[in-house]
């Protein structure tokens, strides 16, 4: 489990001025494992953002995704790792900011535990992945530097520094 140092955004005047409340991050974990569509926005080598949704696990407080080196949004990580990572919902909102890499052959009881977190919440989706399947490549992790969330923005916007 991370362990990030709590802080409040900086938030200009007037937005939040007398937030009651704080997050805590076993909740913000508790969201990121149990969401199903997560929003990845990664960095054009023209520096313009591509944000694509995709299904992730998120696992030992990384996010780990799959796919093909050749879609866009792997292009762009292997040319500027920063990303950014957003929840689906904006009112009860949680943003991750990293820096993602492909992961080579991951350890196996790595694979075992992402294959199982897939099964866990896809399986039902139709994608029930093998821990062998990244044995050739196509899995990426993004390790959070910092993360913002809030379940009611004017009461507890949060920031949590890795």
């Amino acid at each position: 489990m991370l362990n990030p140092k709590i802080t409040r955004p900086d938030l200009p005047k007037g937005y939040v001025d007398k937030p009651i409340s704080i997050l805590t991050w076993q909740e913000v974990d508790a969201r990121l494992v149990e969401a199903l569509h997560y929003w990845i926005c990664s960095v054009r080598p023209n520096q313009h953002p591509h944000v694509v949704p995709r299904w992730a696990v998120w696992v030992n407080g990384r996010l780990y995704y799959d796919g093909s080196p050749e879609t866009r949004h792997a292009k762009n990580i292997f040319k500027n790792p920063n990303v950014s990572v957003n929840l689906e919902s904006g009112a009860e909102a949680v943003i991750v900011y990293g820096t993602a890499r492909a992961v080579p052959q991951p350890e196996p009881a790595l694979a075992d535990k992402l294959s199982k977190e897939y099964r866990r919440k896809y399986e039902i989706l139709g994608y029930a992945p093998d821990p062998t399947q990244w044995d050739q490549g196509g899995l990426f992790e993004i390790v959070p530097t910092t993360a913002l969330a809030w379940t009611k923005f004017f009461e507890n916007p949060t920031r949590f520094s890795f």
